[in-house]
């Protein structure tokens, strides 16, 4: 049986969403492993100007992919960000709120923690 994830704030990893069902597992959890090499560990909340941000630099994440189960995400959605498109996204102005309980603690191996607790929720 895999040990329980930690969040960065040391604590158990929280969900992230279910609806939509995110997570690199698809599991609503920001978890990670060997195999997620975007590192999705960050739980955001969705905002328009975030995921405009994501399609121009060419991550999609608005329209439906339902090929791949995908529904297309609106702002308001929470979703498991790759770490280093939310450090870009700090770095433009335009990183979405995230809950710390729900982000992952590799995270901190790309984002440090005060950055993380900026956007906080």
């Amino acid at each position: 049986m895999k040990d329980a994830s930690e969040n960065v704030l040391g604590e158990a990893l929280q969900p992230c969403s279910t609806a939509p069902l995110t997570g690199f597992f698809r599991n609503g959890c920001c978890d990670t492993g060997p195999m997620d090499r975007g590192m999705h560990t960050v739980c955001a909340t969705m905002t328009a100007e975030f995921l405009a941000l994501s399609k121009y630099l060419g991550n999609d994440l608005s329209t439906p992919r339902p090929e791949f189960g995908f529904p297309g995400l609106k702002p308001g959605d929470q979703w498991c960000l790759c770490a280093s498109r939310f450090l870009q996204a700090h770095q433009e102005g335009a990183a979405p709120k995230i809950r710390l309980a729900a982000t992952h603690k590799a995270t901190l191996a790309i984002v440090p923690l005060e950055i993380l607790e900026k956007h906080a929720v």
